[in-house]
């Protein structure tokens, strides 16, 4: 491989992907790497992503960014889960929330003490015992580490935020700390012919920028990793049917509630994500079941307020790349695959590849062995994830349209089939070394989409029944008391704006 010290990075591409990636590198390696940024004002950003996920938090800490200046720069609210509508079946709601629910036992989950009693004629609801769920559902919020005098969790949150706002934010944050920016449109990208390696950009405008090694931040389009060095693309449209969006904003007729909502149409999603000043809307759906129009009036027959943009469609094809870093191209963002935005993971992927490339980082020049451990681990990851967002089209009991029958009877990765019959069997979730969904994320989905255990840890049959029925009263208590004491989400966001 290259053994050229890596001295001079270029980013190919703005956007949320781009600056997150040149925030992140110039705040770890901005010592030891000169970091450039080329994007263009005239080419627009995907920007339909504006939920993310609680290790959100751990990437703004990291470049130093205070959450109450993050809220007001970005008009963010906060997201204690989302809410899937119509997905079991039309007129069935259920969460996934963040946190944890019920109370942690040694070596066997709350899930199977709830299954227990379940089977014992328990009429208790799964999400009785979520505090992120009831303090959503009752629209408030404020920092909670704990339910008070407890050692129960308290809050686990993300947010909703404009991601342009967010991009603008950190590319302004970035450039004071050293971060180069370029304006300009790239028309080649320049080869050595012996290698294959990327050696320069060249702009419309003439200017020519070399690198050492270079970050494809080009969206769907996958300038560099794709249309240059040809990497080839795994497709997994055959599990997640879905290959188009609409995406269209309005203005908020109400106060902004602290969860997303994800609702389950004829042939495929709506996603409606609450900001500060206005709501991003959108609907992902399969062209094969319903037309671009068909889809478009979909969406805007279930919208509520002004429309502040028009509607656009947006593309997609549903995989990976089949090597995210090749030669000296890493990609980050969209250009690196794309996974539909149900469990809102676009953000934290980005979050993730900067990351595993910081750990890896090439000191005297790009090795193989660095190469091909990125690649594995960015394939694990993201194959993980995609089986987590299958599962909520797979386990689907909607026979009412050809989208959800294909869904319903479609052949699954082995990967996930195996954790679905875990689960139904046993009521075990086994989470694989540091995947990101947790066993309880997976309880929540299964349970909601209406999968039953047949049976669960002997480690539940320890309580009596009588000790069983006192640990549901006592959480019950605990965490009805606890959102009774919260403060409402409308007031937290004013105190962030005030203080």
């Amino acid at each position: 491989m290259q053994q050229q010290k890596v001295k001079q990075l270029v980013i190919a591409g703005g956007g949320t992907a781009g600056w997150i990636t040149a925030a992140l590198l110039n705040k770890v390696l901005g010592n030891i790497v000169n970091i450039t940024l080329i994007e263009s004002d005239q080419i627009g950003t995907v920007g339909v992503g504006e939920a993310s996920i609680p290790p959100i938090q751990h990437l703004n800490a990291a470049l130093g960014i205070r959450e109450r200046e993050f809220i007001n720069a970005t008009q963010a609210t906060i997201k204690l889960g989302i809410e899937f509508e119509n997905w079991r079946a039309p007129s069935h709601n259920y969460m996934h929330a963040f946190g944890d629910i019920g109370k942690d036992f040694p070596f066997c989950d709350f899930y199977h003490y709830w299954l227990r009693a379940r089977q014992q004629g328990s009429s208790a609801d799964f999400w009785d015992f979520s505090l992120n769920y009831q303090t959503a559902k009752q629209h408030k919020f404020t920092h909670l580490k704990h339910i008070p005098n407890t050692p129960l969790s308290g809050l686990n949150y993300a947010y909703h935020f404009d991601a342009t706002l967010y991009a603008e934010f950190l590319k302004e944050l970035t450039i004071t700390r050293g971060v180069k920016r370029i304006e300009g449109k790239i028309a080649d990208v320049k080869q050595c012919v012996d290698t294959g390696f990327v050696q320069a950009l060249a702009l419309l405008d003439g200017q020519t920028i070399t690198g050492d090694l270079f970050i494809d931040c080009t969206g769907l389009s996958a300038l560099l990793i794709e249309k240059t060095l040809n990497t080839g693309f795994e497709d997994w449209s055959h599990w997640l049917p879905c290959d188009s969006a609409i995406a269209v904003q309005t203005k908020s007729t109400t106060e902004p509630v602290p969860y997303t909502r994800s609702i389950a149409h004829d042939a495929g999603w709506q996603w409606q994500i609450p900001l500060q000043h206005r709501v991003g809307n959108g609907l992902v759906y399969s062209s094969r079941h319903i037309s671009d129009e068909q889809a478009k009036q979909q969406l805007l027959d279930n919208i509520s307020g002004e429309q502040i943009t028009e509607p656009r469609v947006i593309r997609f094809k549903t995989g990976r790349r089949l090597k995210q870093w090749h030669k000296n191209v890493v990609a980050i963002g969209l250009s690196s695959g794309f996974l539909e935005p149900l469990e809102s993971t676009s953000i934290h992927l980005i979050q993730s590849a900067v990351t595993r490339l910081i750990k890896l980082f090439p000191h005297r020049g790009i090795e193989q062995s660095l190469v091909a451990t990125y690649n594995l681990q960015s394939k694990v990851e993201v194959q993980r994830i995609r089986d987590f967002i299958i599962l909520h089209y797979k386990l689907t009991e909607r026979t009412d349209s050809a989208f959800w029958r294909q869904c319903k009877h479609m052949s699954i990765p082995d990967s996930l089939q195996t954790k679905i019959d875990l689960f139904k069997d046993t009521g075990k979730i086994i989470r694989e070394d540091d995947e990101l969904f947790a066993e309880v994320a997976w309880q929540q989905v299964m349970i909601g989409q209406g999968l039953e255990a047949q049976d669960y840890h002997p480690l539940a049959d320890v309580l009596s029944d009588e000790q069983l029925t006192e640990l549901f009263s006592n959480l019950k208590t605990l965490i009805s008391g606890t959102v009774n004491q919260l403060p409402t989400h409308s007031e937290f966001l004013a105190r962030m704006k005030n203080n």
